[in-house]
């Protein structure tokens, strides 16, 4: 019998990169709502008491990023001044430029060219069919617990909680299946004056036993803020950038990650259009019993419409060869940038959303990726049943 452990991350709505995410991806929300075509690449940085939006913004659309910016720290709980960082004094600079003339040529569709890709790059999607999401188990509890660190904040079950958090997971697998929990790891921020013993004793009852009761062992370790304490966080503890948690997006460190991030970027921009494209293949892969496990990569070069390369690796769990699978996939989906923007509909104000707890794995009608509409064709063209 073959073990080891696998650890992931996840981080709440309220830590500071995190922070930066969801206002770059409310302000796309915001022109894509009003413009469709909005070209954004928009990057944010938090301070203490500071939000710096800048980037390239191209768009028929006229939104009040600064009004979007407090919004968006209003809605993740930074409404204490206390806290250091709050919506209503925060001050937000912004420093916007039009997208190079340069870029838009190799993106812009005309009569004679399709729409090409909005940069050069590579892509990754991963599925595992170890969760009914099909996601790797530690990135999913993960997530899990930062989203119940949140809900027993606002809920005020646990009143002296603020906004930054950590979770970490460390899962134990037998023969390459998880099989219990090894280690448990939150950092919650909280008020002075809460003892280190009631905040340990509150989230291993009000947050760990609910999300992970089926996975604990007497073995399983707890460590909750394992420096004594926690009250300077967020902005003010760590400055917060946009992008900087590319890993607590994606897959927790399973599979590949082709090294850009997604959030304040447009669907023009396959670093995060491609991503979603390929993690649809690869869930539609493994839903389809073509295999257990699935990465996809995808590479493009700017302004070219058809990637250049497509690779597929089942870990040695597929059904068939993997270049059969990629015959397959190049028959059963459009991977132009233009296909893979009107098949996932995303030229939708839906972003904001996927800025905390993770792009992939959610159960959300608007993650239009998560789909699995694809398994009879695949089925049928693969030849199994």
């Amino acid at each position: 019998m073959k073990k080891h452990i696998f650890t992931s991350e996840s981080v709440t709505e309220g830590h500071p990169d995190k922070v930066a995410d969801q206002i770059s991806d409310a302000i796309l929300d915001a022109l894509i709502k009003e413009d469709p075509n909005s070209r954004v690449g928009c990057e944010t940085l938090v301070n203490t008491g500071l939000v710096v939006v800048a980037g390239e913004i191209t768009t028929k659309a006229y939104v009040d990023i600064a009004k979007i910016a407090r919004k968006t720290v209003k809605e993740i709980g930074y409404t204490k001044h206390d806290y250091g960082f709050h919506y209503e004094d925060c001050g937000v600079i912004t420093s916007i430029d039009e997208q190079s003339p340069d870029i838009a040529q190799g993106v812009d569709k005309s009569k004679k060219k399709k729409q090409g890709a909005g940069d050069q790059g590579l892509m990754f999607g991963y599925a595992s069919n170890e969760t009914p999401e099909l996601m790797p188990l530690p990135i999913i509890l993960a997530h899990k617990l930062a989203k119940r660190l949140a809900e027993v904040r606002k809920k005020e079950i646990l009143k002296y909680l603020r906004p930054d958090g950590k979770s970490q997971v460390a899962v134990e697998y037998e023969d390459g299946q998880p099989k219990r929990l090894n280690t448990v790891i939150i950092a919650a921020q909280h008020d002075p004056g809460v003892s280190e013993a009631k905040v340990k004793k509150d989230i291993i009852q009000k947050v760990i036993k609910p999300v992970c009761k089926k996975w604990l062992t007497p073995e399983t370790k707890f460590f909750i803020n394992a420096t004594g304490k926690f009250i300077k966080g967020g902005p003010p503890a760590d400055c917060g950038l946009t992008g900087r948690k590319i890993i607590v997006d994606t897959y927790g460190g399973h599979g590949s990650h082709g090294g850009g991030c997604f959030s304040g970027k447009d669907p023009s921009k396959v670093d995060r259009s491609g991503s979603y494209m390929a993690r649809y293949i690869a869930k539609n892969i493994v839903a389809s019993g073509l295999a257990d496990k699935c990465e996809v990569q995808i590479a493009y070069v700017i302004g070219i419409a058809e990637p250049i390369s497509i690779l597929v690796n089942t870990f040695n769990t597929g059904k068939i060869a993997e270049e059969e699978i990629k015959k397959v996939i190049r028959k059963v989906f459009d991977l132009t940038p233009e296909g893979i923007i009107d098949n996932l509909k995303l030229r939708r104000p839906i972003y904001k959303k996927t800025a905390a707890y993770g792009h992939f794995g959610r159960n959300d009608s608007d993650f239009t990726w998560e789909k699995i509409d694809k398994v009879n064709e695949i089925k049928k063209l693969a030849k199994i049943k």
